[in-house]
C-alpha cells in the first residue's frame, strides 16, 4: 500500500525469514535502545498508580522492566543499552541493579531524547538501532528479530511497530532522520501516523511490524493479564504480580 505521498511502506506479518533473499550484506553492529525511567514512586505508571497505588505501580515497573531486558538478553548479536530518565547520581546503581550499559537521557521533549539517544549510538559506531520502552512486557521475541532484519534489507530505511493506543512500540533506524522527531504531537493517538507521514516526506521507506499493546491504563493491564497466558516466555514477572494485584 502506499502511505505518505509516493513512498510506499510494507506491512509484514511476524515471522522468522522475514527479508530472505537479495537483501545485501549483513550490518555487523546492532544497538537495542531500552527508554526507561527511575522507578520511584509518582515518577513511573501514574495513571496505573491512580487505580493501584503508587508502590504498587512502581513494582509492577520495575518487573516490566526486567521482562524486557531478559527479552533483550535472548537477541544474539544484539548490544542493550538502557537510557535512563533519572538523576546523574543514581546512574550507576541502576546500571548495578539492572547489570545492562545505561546512560542517561538528555533534557527535553520525548522526540529531542530519542533524536540525542540516536546520535550517540550513531556515532559510538552501531550500524543499526532500535529504541523500545518498557511499557511491551510480553513483546514478541520475533518482533524485535524482524525489525533488524528489516534494516539489514536495502529496501527499507526504517522500521515502525505500531501500537494499539495510536503510538508505536518500536523505531528502528540504520542512519538519523531528524524530521521523525520533530513535529509528532507526542503520547497521542497520532504518533504513529505523523511518524509515518514524516518518513514519507524524508524520503524514508518504513517497514512495518504487526501491532502490539503498551500497559498504560488499568484497561491495558487487564488486557495483558488475559492475553498472558498465550505468549509463554513473555512479561513472566509482570503477568506473576499484576494477577496478584
Amino acid at each position: 500500500m502506499v502511505l505518505g505521498g509516493n513512498r510506499e511502506f510494507r506491512i509484514y506479518p511476524q515471522s522468522f525469514g522475514l527479508c530472505s533473499g537479495g537483501t545485501g550484506p549483513a550490518l555487523t553492529r546492532k544497538g537495542l535502545i531500552v527508554f526507561a525511567r527511575e522507578p520511584l514512586p509518582g515518577r513511573v505508571k501514574t495513571r496505573l498508580a491512580a487505580a493501584i497505588g503508587d508502590q504498587a505501580a512502581v513494582e509492577l515497573y520495575r518487573a516490566m522492566l526486567r521482562d524486557v531486558l531478559d527479552l533483550s538478553r535472548r537477541l544474539t548479536d544484539v548490544e542493550t543499552v538502557i537510557y535512563w530518565d533519572c538523576e546523574e547520581k543514581s546512574l550507576p546503581r541502576l546500571e548495578q541493579i539492572y547489570r545492562c550499559g545505561s546512560r542517561r537521557q538528555i533534557p527535553g521533549d520525548l522526540g529531542q531524547r530519542m533524536q540525542a539517544a540516536f546520535e550517540e549510538m550513531f556515532a559510538d559506531g552501531f550500524e543499526s538501532c532500535c529504541i523500545i520502552g518498557s511499557d511491551t512486557p510480553d513483546l514478541p521475541h520475533a518482533y524485535i528479530l524482524d525489525a533488524f532484519e528489516l534494516l539489514e534489507d536495502r529496501r527499507f530505511d526504517a522500521v515502525l511497530g505500531p501500537s494499539a493506543d495510536g503510538g508505536y512500540y518500536l523505531l528502528g533506524l540504520k542512519r538519523l532522520y531528524p524530521q521523525l522527531f520533530h513535529g509528532i504531537d507526542w503520547s497521542t493517538s497520532h504518533v504513529f501516523r505523523q511518524s509515518l507521514a514524516a518518513a514519507g516526506s524524508a524520503g524514508a521507506v518504513a517497514g512495518l511490524l504487526p501491532e502490539w499493546y503498551d500497559i498504560d491504563t488499568p484497561e491495558d493491564l487487564d488486557a495483558f493479564i488475559k492475553r498472558s497466558g498465550r505468549f509463554s516466555g513473555n512479561g513472566c514477572d509482570t503477568a506473576t504480580l499484576a494477577t496478584a494485584l
